[in-house]
């Protein structure tokens, strides 16, 4: 069964997209630890980041940074971190955290509660600064 990321990258779940290309995906986190917070993963189908070939794990870092700095553009932070947890959703992924301390990433915190325009507004302000 195909995980929740594939799904969504099929477009059988709906998403705030932030961008794609040929093989990997960037949407905002609908649980985020802070406005920004985006997850990118790859669209081949693979539980374990560490389990991806070096080119595709290579590339979705390189596609990780186009990211990060257009929600650092778009977000006022002093840093974007950067998390590679793994055990929640059976498919490769890395959080993109807009941050300005430590405590910003700390999956422990509450997640925020955001409209869905909300979440356009956010994921339209990241598109702007893409570039891929």
């Amino acid at each position: 069964m195909a995980s929740i990321f594939t799904r969504i990258i099929n477009g059988e779940i709906p998403c705030y997209k932030v961008a794609e290309d040929d093989r990997y995906f960037a949407f905002l986190d609908i649980n985020p630890l802070k406005r920004g917070h985006t997850l990118v993963v790859p669209k081949q189908e693979t539980d374990y980041i560490f389990d991806l070939d070096d080119d595709t794990i290579a590339g979705m870092i390189v596609f990780s940074k186009k990211i990060a700095v257009a929600i650092k553009a778009a977000i006022p932070c002093k840093r974007i971190g950067v998390a590679v947890l793994g055990l929640e959703i059976p498919h490769a992924h890395i959080h993109l955290v807009p941050m300005d301390s430590m405590e910003d990433v700390n999956f422990k915190n509450p997640k925020l509660k955001l409209t869905p325009e909300e979440f356009k507004v956010i994921a339209e302000k990241i598109k702007k600064n893409i570039h891929l």
